[in-house]
């Protein structure tokens, strides 16, 4: 087994140590494998992070080891490493969370171990206001994927009709998310209170969507259109995130077109890189499509008119 390999990335070099070690057993893949995934989409993991804070999701022996949520930046990074630093008031805390700029700066995280990377909604530059708003279809436990792809495409129709661009992707599990960007013009606050109303009228057009505050009183074979990952230091994985099971699946960018026969469980870090070789990034175009929640506030203000209720505010940050 080798100690350490060095790997070129670019103008830089990072070193990789035991990259042997087995990472995802389903098929006895390796850190160097996950290494090599990272680097083979290079392109589309550093511009879904760049600029970001992100919390990265580390094991050390595995993925059927210890799981490490690190906001902070990992001691020993190298000095072309940059981060972001982001304040917790109800703590008192602050944070300086990696800020991808490099392909190496991912390989460098793969090197201390980190699989998964959840990157915020925001950018360094307007940490309190948000350039994304992401749709999350969070089906329950009784729910199918075919349930998920139906309330997708009414999503896909009320998108449509505001005229906003929606760049889809599998979650890297059983849901889907929607990416929209929109101008840094509005706090977290704002944004999810757009998002919410959006979610109320994807769930007035399609009976499979149950919008119930808690978890437990939701019905079992609905499908939740989470607002609340609008909210502030809310994360979820970016576009071409690994996650942490022993398939590698990889949360993969897919075309509106192919909502109907995707299976997520088919894209990992065995076959995603072939189809990015193939396809390039679909989110690509992302930031040509800036969308104004203008609508948004006003279908919110008019559903409060109404008499509709506001979901609890969620905490102003975790930490």
């Amino acid at each position: 087994m080798a100690d350490a390999v060095e790997l070129a990335v670019g103008d830089r070099t990072v070193r990789l140590s035991n990259p042997d070690r087995v990472y995802f057993p389903a098929r006895g893949e390796t850190k160097l494998d996950l290494a090599q995934y990272y680097l083979a989409v290079s392109d589309g993991i550093v511009r879904a992070l760049r600029d970001r804070p992100c919390m990265l999701h580390r094991f050390p022996t595995g993925v059927t080891g210890e799981k490490v949520h690190q906001k902070r930046l990992p001691r020993g990074a190298p000095d072309w490493v940059e981060t972001v630093r982001v304040t917790f008031p109800r703590w008192n805390r602050t944070a300086d969370e990696l800020c991808v700029q490099h392909p190496a700066d991912v390989v460098w995280a793969v090197q201390m171990s980190t699989v998964e990377f959840h990157p915020w909604n925001s950018r360094r530059d307007h940490v309190e206001q948000p350039d994304e708003w992401r749709i999350d279809l969070d089906p329950m436990p009784e729910a199918s994927y075919d349930d998920v792809r139906r309330v997708a495409h009414v999503v896909h129709e009320v998108l449509d009709e505001l005229g906003a661009v929606g760049f889809p992707k599998t979650s890297g599990g059983s849901g889907m998310h929607v990416y929209v960007r929109i101008p840094p013009e509005h706090g977290f606050a704002d944004v999810r209170r757009s998002a919410h109303a959006f979610a109320r009228e994807v769930g007035r057009r399609c009976d499979l969507v149950d919008l119930t505050w808690w978890r437990k009183d939701r019905d079992p074979g609905s499908v939740f259109v989470d607002y609340n990952q609008n909210a502030r230091d809310h994360t979820i994985r970016s576009a071409y995130s690994v996650r942490g099971v022993p398939e590698a699946v990889v949360s993969t960018p897919i075309r509106w077109d192919e909502i109907d026969d995707a299976d997520p469980r088919d894209f990992t870090i065995a076959t995603v890189p072939a189809r990015f070789a193939e396809l390039g990034d679909l989110h690509a175009g992302i930031d040509d499509a800036p969308f104004s929640l203008a609508p948004l506030l006003g279908w919110a203000d008019r559903d409060t008119h109404e008499g509709a209720e506001d979901p609890p505010p969620e905490p102003q940050d975790l930490d």
